[in-house]
C-alpha cells in the first residue's frame, strides 16, 4: 500500500485476524445506521489503473468539468514522489494511478488503499487503543511531512496501520497535524470549531463549480489476507463491518466500503459512486479506457472499472 514514504525498515509482527474473530457480523443493516458516533471517516481510497485507462483519466476533459480534477505530483518522506490524478469532493477524493507510477510493489496494476481519518485532533490514539482490542498486538505508528517544492517540508498527518505485510491493498488511519493547517502554503480553511483537523477544512471549496460532491461508495477486490488485516481498522473506527458472500460490507455515515475477496491476479478497484451537487436531469455516459462514468439523471454518479490485469 502507499504509505507516503513510510520506511519499510519498519518491522512489526501483527497477525492477520480472521474475519470472524474480527468482529464481522451477519445481517443487514442500513447505511451508516447506529452510529451516533465514528472515529474514523473515509478520507480517500487509490488505486492502480491498466494504462489505457489512466491515461484516458489523465486526458479526459469532461473529467475536469465533472470534477475539481487535479493532475498532481506529491513529495513526502525522504524525496519520495508520486504522480497521479485526484477527483477532490467537499470531505472526500479519489486517487487514480497509472502502473508503474507509484514506488515499489505499490505501483502493479491491481493495487490499491484506503485512508480513515479522524475529525477532531488527539483522536488518532484511541484508534490504537481500539485496534490493540480488536486483536492487533503491535499497531504501527508513523507520521509523514509533505515539501511543496520550495525544500521546507511541514509536518502533513500522524497515521496508524495494522501491519506493513500485505499483497496488493492497504488501509491506515490519519489525522492531520495543527502545523500543516497552520501553513499558509497548504491553502486550507480556518476551523470551524476547536481541535478542527476535518477533512472539509483540508480539501478546497473548487467541487462547488463542478457537478461531484463526495466519494459515497467504493467497492474494490482485494485478498483475503488483505482483507482481514482491513477489518480491525474498520471496526476501531466504528464502521458496521458485515460478512457477505464472497466479502465484507462496511457502513460508515456517508460512506460505504465494499471488499470482494478474490485471488491476488483478479485484485483492484472496482467501482465509485458518488453524489452530485445537483441533479442533472439527464444521463450521461463516459467511456474512459476500461471503464465507465455513468452520471445522472439524478444526483448521482457510478464508476465502474474494468480489470486492470486485462483479463476478466
Amino acid at each position: 500500500m502507499l504509505i507516503r514514504g513510510v520506511s519499510r525498515t519498519l518491522m512489526a509482527a501483527v497477525v492477520a485476524v480472521p474475519l470472524l474473530a474480527a468482529g464481522v457480523a451477519d445481517g443487514r443493516a442500513e447505511e451508516g445506521a447506529g452510529l451516533p458516533w465514528q472515529l474514523l471517516h473515509y478520507n480517500h481510497a487509490y488505486g492502480v489503473l491498466d494504462h489505457e485507462t489512466a491515461d484516458a483519466v489523465e486526458h479526459s476533459a469532461y473529467l475536469r468539468r465533472f470534477a475539481d480534477f487535479e493532475l498532481r505530483t506529491t513529495t513526502g518522506d525522504e524525496g519520495q514522489t508520486w504522480t497521479g490524478s485526484y477527483l477532490l469532493g467537499r470531505e472526500t477524493y479519489l486517487e487514480l494511478f497509472k502502473a508503474g507510477d507509484l514506488p515499489g510493489q505499490d505501483s502493479r496494476p491491481g493495487s490499491g488503499g484506503l485512508a480513515l481519518s479522524t475529525e477532531h485532533a488527539n483522536e488518532l490514539p484511541e484508534v490504537t487503543d481500539e485496534l490493540r482490542d480488536e486483536g492487533v498486538a503491535a499497531p504501527i505508528e508513523f507520521s509523514q511531512t509533505r515539501d511543496f517544492g520550495d525544500g521546507r517540508p511541514v509536518p502533513w498527518f500522524d497515521s496508524v496501520l495494522t501491519t506493513q505485510q500485505y499483497d496488493t491493498f492497504g488501509a491506515w488511519a490519519m489525522e492531520y497535524r495543527p502545523e500543516y493547517f497552520a501553513d499558509p502554503r497548504s491553502e486550507t480553511e480556518p476551523p470551524s470549531h476547536p481541535g478542527d483537523v476535518g477533512r472539509e477544512r483540508y480539501l478546497p471549496d473548487d467541487y462547488r463549480r463542478h457537478l461531484m460532491r463526495d466519494v459515497t461508495g467504493v467497492r474494490i477486490a482485494v485478498t483475503a489476507q488483505d482483507l482481514a488485516n482491513t477489518v480491525p481498522l474498520l471496526r476501531a473506527g466504528d464502521f458496521v463491518v458485515l460478512r457477505r458472500h464472497g466479502g465484507v460490507v462496511a457502513h460508515g455515515k456517508g460512506t460505504t466500503l465494499r471488499f470482494d475477496v478474490v485471488p491476488a491476479h483478479r485484485t483492484g478497484l472496482r467501482q465509485v459512486e458518488m453524489s452530485l451537487n445537483r441533479a442533472p436531469g439527464y444521463r450521461h455516459e463516459e467511456r474512459l479506457g476500461r471503464s465507465v462514468l455513468v452520471v445522472g439523471p439524478a444526483a448521482r454518479a457510478v464508476w465502474t472499472f474494468g480489470s486492470p490485469h486485462g483479463r476478466p
